[in-house]
């Protein structure tokens, strides 16, 4: 019984530590995501700042190729659109890993009283 009880408690910690790097993963996901909205938030305010016939320019590879500015503004809009997604739907998986880690966490602490409830009885 103790055994059985040990195996499944090594278990559990053994899914705790999974999920903790999944969700230490997706942080980090979510961090990254979060720069990038911020980068694009400022090249959003550096674009409503110049004339309309101001000339724009995008960095292809090693080239600088000349876009237009609405184009460019639209580019912006549909990243900045993008990355929200994005943010939301990470904001979603690190909840769901949250539950999922306090969920795993409960289990533990359960079986250890189990064990320890066994532990008296011998």
């Amino acid at each position: 019984m103790t055994e059985e009880i040990q195996k499944k408690l090594q278990k559990e910690v053994e899914m705790i530590t999974n999920v903790q790097k999944e969700y230490h993963k997706a942080v980090s996901q979510k961090q990254q995501l979060d720069s990038q909205l911020n980068e694009n938030k400022a090249v959003k305010e550096e674009l409503l700042l110049l004339k309309k016939d101001a000339e724009v320019y995008k960095l292809i590879g090693p080239v600088l190729v000349k876009q237009d500015l609405e184009e460019a503004k639209q580019n912006v809009a549909k990243r900045m659109e993008f990355i929200t997604k994005e943010i939301k739907r990470t904001d979603g998986h690190i909840s769901a890993l949250e539950n999922k880690q306090e969920a795993l966490q409960e289990n533990v602490n359960k079986l250890r009283n189990d064990m320890g409830k066994l532990k008296v009885k011998a």
